[in-house]
């Protein structure tokens, strides 16, 4: 059994249960700890090559000294330090990444592999308490930090509720605050999702141009409703002959977004896509605790990089999977067999099996009805590859048909088609020829818009 950190305060509590909403508790890790029992940062979520350190801090704002004076304190205390924190958790984990724990007393070592290489990327996120009581009341609003690029440097931030580029030397670092938080992890909700956000913001911030912002809200939302030539969310300027000097959001623009009838419409659809999201927390729960029914010969490391597939999957692709596995769950008789599969662009092919829990697959007990699922799912995943000769990984779900079995259970399994080989290859070709899985294929498409009209 793994046992994570519950965090230290109030506010790291309320920092890990919005991060385990949005990453899922198999990622996040709260009060991680580096030799000799130092605490290292207070969330540390390892999703691949993309590590996200938190620093959570909560600190007075002064409301009995001059107002400069009192910003400069709390930005010291609130920002400048955790910064600095956050620069010394990357400097450790590039140089020590096989030194992280999950306790003060330096036992129980971070349980996923912790590989840095070239395609690592090291996000920062900084969360910063306490100012936006003072903020509102100045500017009015959400109370959210302002940002403006021009002000360059942990030194010389004198310009009360704004933040600009803390240190252009070093790595990024994302400052948000008590509504930009909450604002920013509820509609970047996944993996992908808030990595990529992280990624368009900080090349955006960092491209030369000044930019200012009445609260990084505004600039989201500019984010969520523009799209690049390669069709990726993203920070567009318009087009224009003159020379752009400089980029300026008005305020207002999240609660326009917000009110949008399409933006309503996407939260609606969007509904059906956290039947992944639960799903990915069935198999957590499990892979945490040590309670799999089936435990492949790398244990939790194996667990973790299937369950990490399903994680890594956009809310809109969340969507996408979930309706097809609804549809079906819905649509397959209890006492039939229904095989799916949903090619993805990065060369994964999800495989869907509904398997009956009848004497067919079974000899009357459920034990033995588990047993044969995992080797029929082994078998789908592999005629997948069989199938599709571009797959670079194929991951399998199987669970019971009919929409209320006597007994509910999941399967996963993950398969590299880098072990592919002709002895596979050969009983594989037999197997399907055995099971008659996949030999005749009925094209479903959707034509599913991520803001319905």
């Amino acid at each position: 059994m793994i046992n994570r950190g519950e965090g230290l305060t109030g506010s790291e509590k309320y920092l890990k249960a919005l991060c385990e909403r949005t990453f899922l508790s198999l990622w996040s890790f709260t009060n991680v700890y580096r030799e000799p029992g130092k605490e290292l940062c207070d969330i540390l979520i390892v999703a691949g090559d993309d590590i996200i350190i938190f620093s959570d801090k909560q600190c007075h704002f002064s409301t009995t000294i001059d107002a400069d004076l009192a910003w400069r304190r709390w930005f010291k205390s609130a920002i400048a330090d955790s910064a600095r924190q956050l620069w010394g958790a990357e400097k450790w984990l590039r140089k020590h990444c096989d030194s992280v724990f999950l306790d003060s007393a330096c036992k129980k070592k971070f349980p996923i592999p912790i590989q840095i290489c070239d395609k690592t990327k090291f996000h920062l996120v900084l969360v910063a308490h306490g100012a936006s009581t003072q903020c509102r009341e100045l500017h009015g609003g959400s109370g959210s930090l302002f940002i403006d690029t021009r002000i360059k440097g942990l030194n010389n931030h004198c310009t009360a509720f704004t933040v600009g580029e803390l240190d252009g030397q070093r790595s990024f670092v994302h400052v948000l605050d008590d509504f930009t938080l909450r604002t920013v992890l509820l509609s970047r909700d996944t993996i992908s999702d808030f990595t990529a956000y992280l990624r368009k913001k900080e090349q955006f911030l960092r491209c030369g141009l000044p930019v200012i912002c009445p609260g990084e809200e505004n600039m989201l939302a500019s984010y969520l409703i523009s799209v690049n030539d390669n069709n990726e969310h993203d920070f567009v300027l318009p087009a224009s002959e003159q020379v752009i000097e400089g980029v300026e959001f008005e305020d207002g623009g999240w609660i326009g977004f917000q009110k949008h009838p399409q933006r309503l419409a996407q939260i609606a659809a969007d509904n059906i896509s956290y039947m992944w999201d639960n799903l990915i927390e069935q198999f957590s729960k499990h892979a945490l605790a040590g309670t799999q029914y089936h435990v492949s010969e790398g244990g939790f490391t194996d667990s973790e990089v299937a369950i990490r597939f399903l994680a890594l999957e956009s809310r809109y692709s969340r969507r996408q999977l979930s309706m097809t596995l609804n549809d079906m769950i819905i649509n397959t008789p209890k006492d039939l067999r229904r095989i799916r599969v949903a090619p993805r662009p990065n060369g994964t092919y999800h495989v869907f099996l509904l398997l009956p829990f009848t004497n067919e697959y079974s000899d009357g007990t459920y034990e033995r009805y588990r047993w044969m699922r995992q080797q029929m799912l082994e078998i789908c995943c592999f005629i997948t590859r069989l199938k599709y000769s571009d797959a670079k990984f194929v991951v399998g779900i199987a669970m019971e048909s009919g929409t209320n079995p006597t007994y509910s259970s999941e399967d996963l399994m993950c398969f590299d088609c880098s072990q592919w080989d002709e002895e596979l290859e050969t009983q594989t070709k037999k197997d399907q020829k055995d099971f008659r899985i996949l030999l005749n294929l009925n094209l479903i498409e959707h034509n599913i818009q991520e803001y319905p009209l």
